[in-house]
């Protein structure tokens, strides 16, 4: 215990925003005796433990005082195998962009549409990705991961997930409870072409349509309209696409008739959180040295020597910009730590 302890010294924790953050402790996890090593060492120290990826959904202070959990595992694993779709296990260090490139070219189809978003495995189902009429939670089997209070093996099924539009049971009851270590995911054999969210449409037009036709697209599209977060720190859309009651779509609408709106299957309405903060003004606004990228509305970019303070600062403006011209609340997407 002593010795663990004593490796303990500050370090750096990367992520995408570039944020200077120094944690207590950085765990390389690989098995269960590095997790228990960890919970005893958060029970002798009294701090917390933290799971985290790559950094690439998070707003980073600049001291996190608690151990630092990463995953290391990276494999991928055949669970079960017919004619029609395959069952993989993959660790929760696998690149996600590299899974769904390597998942295509095995001719294992379904996450095309998820292509090129940054981070690891292990972070899709807590923030239950999704891009271009998809979501992770579409093909997840089961989670795999311990308990950070008991150290026990533990699996969730699909369904003990609770996902929802950018959202799990892993933000919310189990948030620094669960550690992510495998998720199962199940894909077809055959392709699934969805294309109906409106660019993608457009965009694959004028071409036959396949797998990898919608592969490329996609990470076309994004690395047209999103800023890369290694040349240009970012945490990708910084807010969620508010969901509207249908009144509340009146009211929207009553003043800005054509803002872009998707319905949805329980009755209310999306709207584009970017559509409206393009509307009001503030592509370009800037706040210390955190500013609304020129690329995409929704994307909040720092030099690279931005604070926390100055993302922040900048992301408060917007919330109260929209809000005062168009009764609209924008949350977040990315968790903000401290």
């Amino acid at each position: 215990m002593s010795d663990f302890y004593a490796q303990g010294q500050a370090d750096a924790i990367a992520n995408t925003l570039a944020l200077p953050c120094t944690a207590r402790r950085l765990v390389t996890v690989c098995g269960a005796q590095d997790v228990l090593a960890a919970i005893a060492w958060a029970k002798e120290t009294g701090l917390p433990l933290m799971p985290l990826g790559q950094g690439s959904n998070v707003v980073l202070p600049p001291m996190l005082e608690a151990a630092v959990l990463k995953v290391s595992d990276a494999t991928v694993s055949l669970l079960s195998d017919t004619q029609s779709a395959v069952t993989l296990r993959v660790g929760a260090g696998k690149g996600w962009h590299e899974l769904v490139a390597e998942t295509l070219d095995s001719g294992f189809y379904g996450l095309e549409n998820l292509a090129l978003i940054p981070g690891l495995v292990g972070a899709a189902p807590v923030q239950n990705i999704g891009a271009y009429g998809r979501e992770f939670a579409e093909f997840v089997v089961a989670v795999h991961g311990f308990d950070l209070v008991t150290g026990a093996a533990q699996t969730l099924a699909a369904a003990e997930c609770e996902f929802g539009y950018r959202d799990s049971v892993f933000k919310q009851g189990l948030q620094d409870r669960f550690l992510i270590t495998a998720v199962d995911i199940k894909l077809s054999r055959t392709a699934v072409i969805s294309i109906d969210y409106p660019v993608l449409k457009s965009r694959l037009s004028h071409r036959a349509v396949s797998a990898k036709a919608v592969f490329e697209t996609v990470v076309a599209l994004r690395r047209e309209r999103l800023p890369d977060p290694w040349k240009n720190p970012n945490a990708g859309s910084f807010f969620k696409n508010p969901i509207l009651s249908a009144q509340q779509l009146l009211d929207l609408q009553s003043v800005e008739p054509k803002v872009p709106v998707y319905p949805q299957a329980d009755g209310q309405f999306k709207v584009s959180a970017a559509w409206l903060i393009e509307r009001a003004g503030l592509r370009g606004c800037a706040k210390g040295a955190a500013t609304i990228s020129d690329q995409h509305a929704l994307v909040l970019v720092t030099d690279g020597k931005a604070k926390q303070s100055d993302v922040l600062e900048l992301a408060r403006h917007v919330q109260d910009v929209v809000e005062d011209q168009f009764s609209v609340a924008l949350e977040p997407e990315p968790r903000i730590y401290g």
